[in-house]
């Protein structure tokens, strides 16, 4: 029985770009050019609890693999054993009773016989495991190495819309001071001062409510990188400015990128090996066991060749009746393997959806930031003309604060997109699966790994 990783049919190319190429090669991080979010990314993925325990469960893996190739070897165990037997006799109404050690030796051997190959499913669906638990380790290295990313651009957003908050404290006190003068010299009335206070304090609410967000964001981080989350962690506020996407691979190449998907397909094969194992439980088993012992009421004789009692048994097994055990399991497992088939379908189809929400979204936010900027100019220019028509009296105070917060709005929402579309770029190699960027601490280790290997080769 043969269970195939089966989804629909892959296009050529990304619908959203309309491009097919190579896959790519991972080094997502050198279009940042931020050395600080490569140590951070290096440090999260050296001090990672949620690393230590996938990787914990790779050593599991690993030694369930052993458990199930030892059932392909005889087993063989050895006994020493000491008693003591006591007997009585009676003879002419007198009885006597005598007291012997006995002592024996025993050594006893088994050895399943593969004849249908059952064992070796067994041994096939526990490497299937360990591939697919390898697969989720890797799976969970990329996703962290994705996180302390965004985290780290989260972090610099949040310090940036802080400096927009500040900027509109001073803006809105600069008002207040202005009406205030025009108050004292009776070119303003009270209603004037008052809503130029009542706007000043709400600009420091909402900037207390940024600096909350900022220290968030920056204990999300440390908690990432294995600090304490004490919001110590310095960033420059600075988000990068990026190009465009260059699509990367196609959809067809990206099967055999992403981990996740890997460790799916590991689990089909993995559940289809288990309903062949669950098949072949149902026909004959073939097992040899055999035995040497000694049984003597001297110790010495105990180990004397003379007296070992030796015997082999061959036996072949066939289950006739179980109450529908059998059938059941097997009916249980092949639902399973279906189920995994499905699941690797439904995992390839969100695979697919990332990418291309990913390389859709770059389009539209490039769109948005570059209209946000345009933006951003008009409003200032906008909001200096106000305040010095204000000054000479030929706008009210509402337009003057109309003004300000037009421009800050501006520069908060380009501090968003600008966010977002970094973000949003990491989103996208997460969705590549294309591996660890070069130059982190996890990819040297794998190189390394890799040339120790071709040495060895090389030299053998």
């Amino acid at each position: 029985m043969e269970f195939f990783a089966e989804t629909v049919d892959a296009p050529s190319e990304w619908a959203a770009r309309g491009v097919a190429g190579v896959a790519p090669q991972g080094d997502w991080l050198s279009q940042f050019n931020d050395p600080l979010m490569v140590g951070l990314v290096n440090e999260a993925l050296t001090n990672s609890p949620t690393l230590e325990s996938r990787a914990a469960l790779v050593r599991a893996s690993e030694a369930a693999t052993r458990i199930a190739r030892s059932q392909r070897r005889p087993s063989v165990s050895g006994s020493v054993s000491a008693g003591v037997n006591s007997t009585s006799t009676t003879f002419g109404g007198t009885t006597d009773r005598n007291t012997d050690g006995v002592y024996g030796v025993g050594l006893d051997a088994s050895w399943e016989l593969d004849l249908w190959n059952r064992l070796g499913s067994g041994i096939g669906a526990a490497e299937a495991d360990l591939a697919a638990s390898q697969a989720d380790y890797d799976a969970a290295e990329l996703s962290l190495a994705a996180q302390t990313s965004i985290a780290w651009i989260n972090l610099n957003a949040a310090l940036a819309q802080e400096r927009v908050a500040a900027k509109t404290v001073e803006a809105r006190d600069r008002v207040r001071t202005l009406t205030e003068r025009r108050f004292q010299r009776g070119l303003a009335d009270a209603l004037d001062v008052r809503t130029a206070r009542s706007t000043l304090a709400q600009a420091e609410a909402s900037m207390a409510a940024q600096r909350q967000f900022t220290g968030e964001a920056a204990r999300r981080l440390e908690t990432l990188v294995g600090r304490y989350p004490n919001a110590e962690l310095q960033a420059p506020a600075e988000i990068p400015t990026l190009g465009s996407i260059v699509p990367e691979g196609n959809p067809a190449l990206l099967l055999s990128r992403r981990p996740d998907i890997a460790g799916a397909e590991a689990r089909v094969v993995g559940a289809g090996l288990r309903a062949e194992q669950a098949r072949l439980a149902m026909l004959p088993s073939l097992r040899l066991t055999a035995s040497v012992g000694t049984n003597t009421t001297d110790f010495a004789d105990a180990f004397d060749p003379e007296r070992i009692a030796a015997n082999l048994i061959a036996s072949l097994v066939q289950p006739l009746f179980t109450g529908g055990q059998l059938d059941a399991q097997r009916d249980a497992a092949v639902a399973q393997a279906e189920a995994a088939v499905a699941n690797y379908a439904s995992t390839a189809l969100d695979a697919w959806r990332e990418v291309e929400n990913a390389l859709a979204a770059d389009t539209y936010l490039a769109e948005q930031e570059d209209a946000q900027a345009r933006a951003l100019e008009e409003a200032r220019l906008a909001e200096d003309l106000a305040e010095r028509q204000y000054t000479s009296g030929t706008i009210t105070i509402f337009n003057l604060i109309d003004a300000q917060t037009r421009r800050l709005t501006a520069e908060s929402q380009l501090v968003t997109a600008r966010a977002s579309r970094a973000t949003n770029r990491i989103s996208y190699h997460l969705a590549l699966g294309g591996g660890l960027p070069t130059g982190t601490a996890s990819a040297q280790s794998a190189k390394s790994n890799s040339d120790t290997d071709a040495a060895r080769s090389g030299r053998s």
